[in-house]
């Protein structure tokens, strides 16, 4: 059995480490250089990197940013925000970084995630899906949420595997935040849908039942973080011995 992931997330804004709630209100978490290498000397099993503006401001990565961080990891390492072509993407993976995430590219350009599949190979690529809850189903928006894309989850997911791409980070909306737990109807949903990794990620709260409970119950393959590891609410370590404690296997 593979084990499962614990993966801390810096969400990126001018440079800082930022965290909101249901996409909005943000607030400084910190430095994005420091924390990296904290998480990644707390036995961290990847990190995510999301430059959460770069859309909405029509603008690349911070590529300066991205050589910093990676220079400090010894750990995968995804970066997402604003990509939009393949040399976008060439150049993050140049700059140290180990996957791509693509979001809001997608879903305006599918065709994007076979390119991309095709090219740096499917390991490479990962979809970050941001999904809310309307009318009793599920639909992705892009923009670092603020639209509405029309497409239904379930539909998304789909076309998103059959397309070649390696991994969803899938991030709930509604959760997002909260530290209230997990999305786990979202995530089981994705999960027994797809034949490759779900990334869960909105609404993990210090509670160590969050994460035990989105491996059995909503079967993600890995669970990602922000606020509880930025404000040392839960650590890496720790959270890790509860999971094997539950019979869940991790990497110690």
């Amino acid at each position: 059995m593979l084990a499962k992931r614990i993966i801390p997330c810096l969400d990126v804004k001018n440079g800082e480490t930022v965290k909101g709630i249901n996409f909005e209100n943000l607030r400084y978490a910190g430095n994005p250089v420091a924390l990296a290498k904290k998480y990644s000397e707390e036995g961290a099993d990847e990190l995510v990197f999301l430059d959460i503006t770069a859309t909405n401001e029509e603008r690349k990565t911070t590529i300066e940013m991205v050589e910093k961080v990676a220079k400090q990891v010894f750990i995968p390492f995804t970066v997402g925000g604003g990509i939009k072509t393949l040399d976008d993407m060439k150049k993050l993976l140049l700059a140290g970084a180990d996957k791509v995430a693509i979001n809001s590219a997608a879903v305006k350009n599918p065709d994007l995630i076979s390119s991309a599949s095709m090219y740096f190979g499917s390991q490479c690529i990962v979809v970050a899906v941001d999904a809310k809850r309307e009318n009793n189903d599920f639909y992705v928006h892009t923009n670092a949420g603020k639209i509405n894309s029309g497409k239904r989850l379930y539909d998304w997911l789909i076309e998103i595997e059959k397309r070649g791409a390696g991994e969803i980070l899938l991030t709930s909306m509604d959760a997002d935040g909260t530290q209230n737990g997990f999305d786990i109807e979202m995530t089981k949903l994705a999960a027994l849908n797809l034949n490759i990794p779900v990334i869960a990620s909105g609404g993990a709260g210090p509670n160590k039942k969050h994460f035990t409970d989105i491996f059995k119950l909503g079967f993600a393959d890995a669970a990602l973080a922000a606020s509880i590891f930025h404000f040392d609410t839960l650590n890496i370590p720790t959270l890790k011995n509860s999971l094997k404690k539950e019979g869940i296997e991790v990497r110690l």
